[in-house]
């Protein structure tokens, strides 16, 4: 009975959302797509912010991106919590152990509030869930490392729960090469990488190509059996040269795979100007803390920042940026290969304007709706095309 009174509470917190005034009717329908859909985000950090710092997500929180009352004001369904582990964590021999820590924090945020959280490790289990109001935590792991050189781990983490593993993060690691390296350690997947691609399509965990090298994307894209997924990138036509992004012929690779992109929303992603002021100001930066010997992460740093800003302030990408990338992946590969990759609670004080937090997915909708793109287009990027590629990652599994 407990379950069934608080499941309806829920509903009515969405039913709130959805009946606010709005000052269009098309932002008001965007409100009723974005609760009769289900809305599924591939990138959420919420589990190393809580590490970071702790919050009751459960309630309406004073910082980050991410809580229970936002989330449902937005019509998020189907997060992936982002089980980051930091690229250093690799050397000091701590990957797994982190890992294992946020996968346990999850775990006790859905355990401890069963009214509003429920742990997913499959879309039928997303859409049963969704049907009675509860938000599914799904999991994804940032960064390859936890494997910890143990083939065995791959399965180990999707017992746990875990549904796609982005391969390697900021440095390249034991499995592959990373876009933000120019070491290129493995020119792409080292020899273990390729086991790890392999053993990943038998045990049925999506592979996402964001935050790897080039030569490591086509590497696997020849490679895989399955559908791939790039959780929380953008276009890179936008951001010329930012490797972070992918260029058109992978966009297009990436659709012929069956694969899916899931948009990321950071500023620095999306607009060139962004990016380059967040180049303009680390080199000013790292400078300012070389000569003074001060560390990253310090008051000094913070204080840097703010007076940085006020001289040159950061030029904010905007909603509209959002969906030109949208757009333009549907131009180039259709409309079956995009979806959102927020990166909430993960690119920080960065958002564009209209995006800055869970219970914004109404904007960008109203935004797509204002240029034409239908329901069923809409229902799509909102999940449908990346639930395609989940159960198409667990045939693949099935059959081997």
């Amino acid at each position: 009975m407990l379950r069934r009174v608080t499941s309806l509470a829920s509903v009515l917190i969405a039913l709130a959302a959805v009946t606010q005034s709005a000052d269009s009717p098309m932002e008001s329908r965007a409100n009723e797509l974005a609760h009769r859909f289900i809305i599924t985000d591939g990138h959420i950090d919420v589990p190393y912010r809580l590490n970071e710092k702790w919050a009751d997500v459960s309630q309406r929180t004073k910082d980050g991106d991410f809580d229970y009352v936002r989330a449902k004001n937005g019509g998020l369904d189907a997060p992936f919590m982002s089980i980051y582990t930091p690229a250093d964590a690799e050397r000091q021999g701590r990957s797994k152990a982190i890992a294992d820590s946020l996968i346990d924090m999850v775990e006790k945020i859905a355990r401890e509030h069963p009214d509003k959280f429920a742990l997913a490790s499959s879309p039928d289990q997303v859409e049963a869930q969704f049907k009675n109001g509860i938000i599914s935590f799904c999991m994804g792991m940032e960064n390859g490392s936890p494997i910890e050189g143990d083939l065995k781990n791959v399965e180990y983490f999707y017992r746990r729960g875990v549904r796609y593993i982005t391969l390697t993060h900021s440095k390249d690691n034991h499995i592959c090469d990373s876009s933000y390296d120019t070491t290129g350690t493995w020119q792409g997947l080292s020899e273990f990488g390729r086991e790890v691609v392999r053993e990943m399509n038998r045990v049925g965990i999506m592979i996402d190509v964001s935050h790897i090298s080039d030569k490591t994307f086509w590497q696997v894209i020849e490679m895989t059996r399955a559908p791939v997924i790039a959780s929380h990138s953008s276009c890179r036509s936008f951001v010329p040269g930012f490797e972070r992004n992918m260029n058109d012929d992978m966009i297009r690779r990436l659709a012929e795979n069956g694969g899916v992109i899931q948009v990321n929303f950071g500023s620095t992603f999306i607009s060139a100007k962004s990016n380059d002021w967040w180049t303009r100001f680390a080199k000013a930066r790292d400078a300012y803390l070389d000569e003074n010997g001060f560390s990253h992460g310090s008051e000094q740093e913070e204080a840097y920042y703010k007076k940085y800003l006020v001289k040159d302030p950061f030029p904010y990408a905007d909603v509209a940026d959002v969906a030109d990338h949208i757009d333009h992946i549907v131009k180039i590969a259709g409309i079956d290969h995009a979806g959102f990759g927020s990166d909430f609670d993960g690119v920080g004080d960065s958002l564009p304007t209209h995006l800055k937090d869970v219970s914004h997915y109404p904007n960008l909708i109203a935004e797509l709706l204002e240029r034409g793109y239908s329901d069923e287009d809409i229902e799509k990027i909102c999940y449908k095309n990346v639930f395609r590629v989940w159960r198409a990652v667990e045939r693949v599994a099935g059959e081997s």
